[in-house]
């Protein structure tokens, strides 16, 4: 009786030992992400995200309503945003937004311009099941396996100044021990959980490159009310910070590549910032003095403000 007893004191441990477990895998080549006192924060819009996996090339696919592109839009969106490091600018359901303002009766629509692109896809979506018997036990393992892709435009050159694919796989095991144990039902998560652990670390990539991407502001009105520049709190600038001005270069073709280049401009100035106001990133604005140099008032497009170099 006590051997009897002994074994299934035994089992009841083996069969609590195989419970289930979820795994999520990431493939990627990242940079670590740069931890900065202060930074100033990028417009990036997100233009597109699409299927074109060959799933999502079916002919009972609908393509208009699409989930898995609007999944992973969400989900990068949903990412960039809790960085709190870029000011995101609706693209994808901009219509929507549109038609609310109709509704509101809202005519102060306000066109603004993002400083990055992103353009991505979802390259690689699958999943499979695998099964192992042995002797007392059973196991059987779902995977999903997905790839995205995505490029970051400069939007001021049209340029594509990052470009990567990220893999993320996500796998559930559950094993029985002679008939005792959890059993393996169809887990729709994991599509979930595979496709936002590749968009993770693509995420890492996508705000090093922004922000090695020089900051700039300009100049709105300089007469005796005071200068203002474009920018306030969500970017990052505060009262007593410093800022160099700089006089704009000579736009010149550049016969080796075919675009237009803006030579190197010279500083003539340092503005401080004295005021910053406004009430979201559209209407947002800094008054400031100059600590150094001057401009000339007649021909505030010709400069704009950009960080000092530490």
């Amino acid at each position: 009786m006590k051997k009897i007893f002994a074994g299934l004191v035994i089992l009841t441990f083996a069969v609590g030992s195989f419970a289930q477990k979820t795994v999520v895998k990431v493939e990627s080549q990242v940079q670590e992400i740069k931890q900065e006192g202060q930074f100033l924060k990028r417009k990036v819009a997100i233009a597109r995200f699409s299927n074109e996996t060959e799933y999502g090339k079916g002919i009972f696919y609908d393509k208009a309503n699409d989930p898995l592109g609007k999944q992973a839009l969400d989900i990068l969106s949903t990412k960039l945003s809790s960085t709190n490091k870029f000011i995101l600018l609706e693209r994808q359901d901009m219509d929507k937004v549109l038609e609310e303002m109709k509704i509101a009766g809202n005519e102060g629509f306000q066109k603004v311009g993002a400083d990055f692109l992103i353009i991505g896809s979802i390259t690689e979506f699958g999943r499979k099941n695998v099964g192992d018997v042995k002797a007392f036990s059973r196991a059987k393992t779902q995977t999903v396996q997905a790839g995205v892709s995505i490029r970051l435009i400069d939007v001021s050159t049209g340029q594509i100044i990052y470009s990567e694919e990220a893999k993320g796989e996500a796998e559930t095991t559950n094993k029985t021990v002679m008939g005792f144990g959890q059993q393996a039902d169809y887990d729709a998560t994991l599509s979930d959980k595979a496709i936002s652990a590749a968009i993770s670390k693509l995420v890492e990539n996508v705000i090093n490159n922004c922000m090695d991407r020089p900051w700039k502001s300009y100049f709105l009105s300089y007469d005796e009310n005071g200068i203002l520049i474009s920018g306030g709190k969500s970017q990052g600038l505060k009262i007593g910070d410093k800022y160099e001005v700089i006089e704009k270069g000579k736009s010149v073709k550049n016969p080796q590549t075919g675009m237009m280049i803006e030579l190197p401009g010279k500083v003539v100035g340092k503005v401080e910032i004295d005021f910053v106001g406004g009430d979201n990133p559209q209407s947002e604005f800094a008054m400031v003095s100059f600590a150094e140099g001057n401009i000339d008032k007649q021909n505030l497009s010709n400069y704009f403000i950009k960080e000092i170099k530490k």
